[in-house]
């Protein structure tokens, strides 16, 4: 019987070379090369010296450029950087192909060990949110702060206007989709994405739109690109139906982080309702809803995004100078410092 799985993409050096990425004005891109994985990360020039650092970890199909919005508004609070997680972005597929939630968790820990930047202020958007809750459950040590836009936590009833991107886990759909989408072009397609993801399309700037379309013509030229969203989606699936220590909400339930969650009341891929659920969920949260935003507050409403974590910050000066003390021994929990996430053997997947 013939695999239904997505065929396996070239190595990574030998991958087509397509148009540069682009970067916005104060930014920087630099390649990160950990063992089995190659991150790209976009970062800022700190306004000064000894600023807290932050990472940023974008959702499915999303890049680092998705926080280019709200980092410059953050300049003078934090020393900001953004991953464009495995397979996304300008990163590589990894070595192991593995797009599951640990797996993109381990890439995220596996970057803070190896600079040693952590503690940090973690922030992540929707399949990045899931990522850094898992990260942050695991790893208290490496997280100061915890701050989640519209994230990837289970839902019982996913709406109706989610259904296609959870279509994409199947096995197949993304390999028929392509078919049948071959003759669209990349000004469709982010029509489409901006119409998912957007509360208001009409938000999005004329300059945001074409750069938009020319990241899209990029990206399609990959190889890789269609696989990643796939194996990335089926990722989240995957962890929707896990229980026990694994499960997403028993997870949100151990993050010792103070923790600041954003939903937006238009969001079609992240219910609104979940908000309250989420609030219950984290031991020390606090809530920003956006009535009029959907599932990217932080590039549709970066201002009101960037205030609330401001107040974040100033609200738990004294929860921040906690986590640094625990920072600085050993992780609370019995948790390990070998680089696993979630239990699991630190291995040629985690980079020991």
């Amino acid at each position: 019987m013939p695999s239904t799985e997505p065929p396996s993409v070239p190595p990574a050096n030998v991958l087509p070379k397509v148009a540069a990425i682009r970067a916005a004005d104060g930014e920087r891109l630099r390649s990160v090369h950990l063992p089995g994985i190659t991150l790209t990360v976009r970062s800022r020039r700190p306004a000064r010296e000894g600023l807290p650092p932050a990472l940023y970890v974008h959702g499915l199909g999303g890049s680092s450029q998705n926080w280019s919005a709200l980092m410059p508004l953050l300049d003078g609070v934090v020393h900001s950087e953004a991953l464009d997680l495995p397979g996304f972005g300008d990163s590589p597929p990894p070595d192991d192909g593995d797009y599951s939630i640990t797996g993109h968790a381990r890439a995220v820990v596996r970057h803070l060990d190896a600079s040693g930047r952590g503690p940090v202020h973690l922030i992540g958007n929707s399949l990045g949110g899931a990522v850094v809750t898992r990260v942050a459950a695991a790893r208290p040590d490496l997280v100061r702060t915890l701050t989640l836009v519209s994230p990837a936590l289970p839902e019982i009833r996913v709406q109706r206007s989610a259904v296609p991107t959870g279509l994409l886990a199947v096995p197949g759909v993304a390999a028929l989709f392509t078919r049948l989408t071959r003759e669209w072009t990349a000004e469709q397609r982010v029509r489409g994405v901006r119409a998912l993801c957007y509360g208001d399309p009409e938000r999005v700037s004329e300059e945001g739109f074409r750069s938009a379309v020319e990241e899209m013509e990029r990206r399609l030229q990959l190889p890789y690109f269609w696989d990643a969203m796939a194996r990335s989606a089926r990722g989240i699936v995957n962890a929707y139906t896990l229980g026990g220590q694994h499960a997403l909400w028993r997870q949100a339930e151990r993050v010792l982080a103070p923790t600041l969650l954003v939903y937006g009341g238009r969001d079609q891929l992240v219910s609104y309702r979940m908000a309250q659920r989420a609030a219950r969920a984290f031991r020390d949260s606090r809530l920003l809803t956006l009535p009029d935003a959907g599932h990217v507050a932080m590039m549709e409403y970066p201002e009101a995004v960037a205030t609330a974590f401001r107040e974040l910050l100033t609200d738990t000066a004294d929860a921040v100078d906690t986590v640094d003390t625990v920072g600085t021994g050993k992780p609370t929990g019995g948790e390990r410092t070998d680089g696993a996430v979630d239990g699991e053997p630190a291995n040629q997947t985690t980079g020991g």
